[in-house]
């Protein structure tokens, strides 16, 4: 009977730790099975914008286990791609690559490397989304409309103004200058009267001064249409068009330049910093510096639409949307395309887009973001409301966006060429001739 009985307990050990390990290995498996998808996004974004990017995809994570997301950050745009174009060649592409606005979308669309971003929610649709950006040829669309990327980091050139230093100078906080020539008056007292050093300062130049001064006034930037009258889905041939508007313009700027008026201006952000500390009574700078203006202490200021000139137009225009997007990229498992596809939808959701939107001074990515987002947050800032209610509707042939080809080789000698009519170097109407010539050759060359 001893026997028996042990044979009986050795049988139900054995069979127990077949049931255990059974179940030990079900659990794992279950465990490997519910692993997250990883999607790696690439992005430039810097300061307050980078912290906030930060902070969303770790509470996205954090909320949900299908998917996880991992960030790199690169310190400049052409560093970015560098790092993309060797990682394609790798076939170890990220999965989401944030690019700047080369204001030619369709160009980019055609490597073989990215994929364009309605084919991606054909598969996996963003439910209920009705995008904030009109439908109709913008930075991220083409010529038929569609979607070619996520416009996560859309902006305008706005111009910010210092309400403390606006009332020190005796000036009327909320009623900040609309056109050119009030604002120069406005600079006058910033620098005579609140003794300010650094009355103006511009960041984005050719954004401002060049691309913008056309929209704003009513006027096309480029022939054919701004470039947009496309042929077979391509851009057209088009070339810059500097008549006297912009002589007036940069001839203004050169003598504000030489009067103290403007003091700080560059093509990349830098004067956002000196406007940050305090330092300047007026910026223009993409409404992206929101953040950055935002998380600096004792800052208080406004916000108002670029000026514009009633000899010009009666009535203001709109400026161009562009900016920065996040492009998906070609060659990841239909899994990775799903991950990335929710992780977008969950960026658009009402509560998560306004709340970008609020603390970037990027463009609400919906609808519903802009409904989503506070009153009081539009309260604490002057003009905030009325300019981002204003970019609702759709927007006239002159600020649709333009098309111009190889624009990302072309900006930098715009700008140059800013500099130099601005600093006294070169003749205003040279100058813009030379930008002219200059931009003509490399928009022909392939």
């Amino acid at each position: 009977m001893k026997n028996l009985h042990e044979t009986g307990l050795a049988r139900a050990i054995r069979a127990t730790g077949r049931v255990w390990i059974f179940g030990v290995a079900m659990m794992a498996a279950g465990a490997a099975h519910a692993a997250p998808v990883q999607i790696q996004v690439w992005h430039t974004l810097t300061d307050a914008n980078k912290a906030e990017f930060e902070k969303l995809v770790k509470q996205y994570n954090k909320e949900q286990n299908d998917v996880e997301v991992a960030l790199r950050d690169f310190a400049t745009p052409q560093a970015l791609q560098q790092a993309t174009v060797a990682a394609v060649s790798a076939k170890k592409a990220p999965n989401l690559v944030q690019l700047q606005d080369n204001h030619s979308p369709e160009v980019v669309a055609e490597y073989k490397s990215i994929k364009p971003l309605y084919e991606l929610l054909a598969k996996y649709p963003i439910k209920d989304a009705t995008w904030f950006l009109p439908s109709t040829t913008s930075f991220t669309r083409d010529s038929k409309g569609r979607l070619l990327a996520f416009p996560y980091m859309a902006e305008i050139p706005v111009m910010f103004y210092n309400t403390a230093l606006y009332k020190k100078a005796g000036l009327d906080p909320n009623k900040p200058a609309r056109t050119w020539q009030d604002l120069q008056a406005e600079l006058l007292k910033l620098r005579d009267t609140a003794d300010v050093e650094c009355p103006y300062a511009s960041s984005d130049q050719v954004e401002v001064h060049l691309e913008n001064l056309a929209p704003i006034n009513n006027q096309l930037y480029t022939s054919n249409g701004n470039g947009i009258e496309a042929v077979k889905g391509k851009p057209a041939p088009a070339s810059l068009q500097f008549d006297t508007l912009y002589m007036r313009h940069v001839s203004l700027m050169a003598t504000w330049k030489r009067s103290l008026l403007l003091t700080q201006h560059s093509n990349d952000d830098q004067p956002d910093v000196a406007f940050a500390k305090g330092q300047c009574g007026v910026l223009t700078s993409g409404s992206g510096a929101l953040g950055r203006l935002m998380a600096a202490k004792g800052l208080n200021f406004g916000v108002a639409p670029l000026p514009y000139y009633e000899q010009v137009t009666k009535t203001p225009g709109k400026p161009f949307v562009s900016g920065a997007a996040l492009w998906v990229m070609e060659g990841h498992p239909a899994a990775q395309d799903k991950a990335t596809a929710e992780f977008l939808a969950w960026l658009s959701k009402p509560v998560v887009a306004a709340e970008w939107h609020q603390n970037t001074g990027y463009l609400p990515l919906t609808e519903a973001a802009f409904r989503a987002s506070e009153v009081s947050f539009y309260n604490r800032l002057p003009g905030a409301q009325s300019i981002i209610a204003n970019m609702r509707t759709q927007p006239p042939i002159t600020a649709r966006g333009f098309r111009v080809n190889n624009y990302d080789r072309i900006e930098p000698l715009l700008s140059r060429e800013l500099d130099d009519a601005f600093d006294g170097k070169t003749p205003p109407v040279a100058a813009l001739t030379n930008a002219i010539s200059q931009a003509r050759v490399i928009a022909q060359q392939r």
